[in-house]
């Protein structure tokens, strides 16, 4: 098999490459992720990628364009939408490996994006699984965060650089910022308080009813 890995760095391919390599496939690595920023992160991931790919003798391609402008309008237009910024960006990771795949001569495509433990794993399948459609070529689907942790020992070992991260300047500042986290702990009190309201509210209606 054919296969285009996309690859959203150089330490969240170590595992999956071990893991396609043990049942027989060899991937193309294949970078593209507009979605990282600043530009000298994004450049280090790139870089990173790169070296990894080199270290594992893996066939390696990228997309070296930087587009901070173009990831940002397209946030400004996904914010409105409930967790529309991280499904347009799975949206627009999937469907350029999808479409390259399909145009490249590629027989399936895959993504480290489903070695991650925080990303939305059903919807990023979703997404893929449409794009497969869409551009008639097929979806490999492995779930890798099974080997989570294996992953993370191998990176050390190749001593790769290991972002502090998701990837855009939102999760940045999530990862960094006091404010940030402090209204996001206040938020959530308030959901809970509501969420505790309407049960008693029920509760007590159910309670009236029998």
């Amino acid at each position: 098999m054919k296969l285009l890995l996309h690859m959203c760095c150089g330490p969240c391919s170590c595992y999956p490459v071990k893991k396609l390599r043990a049942e027989g496939i060899e991937p193309t690595g294949y970078f593209f992720n507009p979605n990282i920023h600043p530009y000298k992160e994004w450049d280090m991931r790139l870089k990173t990628a790169e070296e990894f790919a080199q270290k594992v003798n893996m066939a390696f391609i990228s997309d070296k364009t930087y587009r901070l402008r173009d990831f940002l309008k397209q946030a400004l237009i996904a914010e409105n939408h409930p967790n529309g910024r991280c499904q347009m960006c799975y949206t627009w990771r999937l469907e350029e490996t999808a479409r390259y795949a399909a145009e490249h001569g590629f027989d399936a495509f895959t993504s480290t994006l489903f070695y991650s433990i925080y990303q939305q794993h059903d919807l990023m399948k979703r997404t893929a699984e449409h794009f497969a459609a869409v551009y008639g070529v097929k979806f490999y689907y492995e779930d890798f965060r099974p080997g989570w942790q294996e992953g993370i020992d191998i990176s050390k070992e190749l001593e790769l650089y290991r972002q502090p991260y998701c990837g855009c300047i939102f999760s940045e500042e999530e990862r960094y910022s006091k404010a940030w986290r402090k209204q996001q702990r206040k938020d959530n009190r308030a959901k809970k308080r509501v969420r505790l309201e309407a049960e008693a509210k029920a509760a007590k209606e159910a309670s009236i009813q029998k």
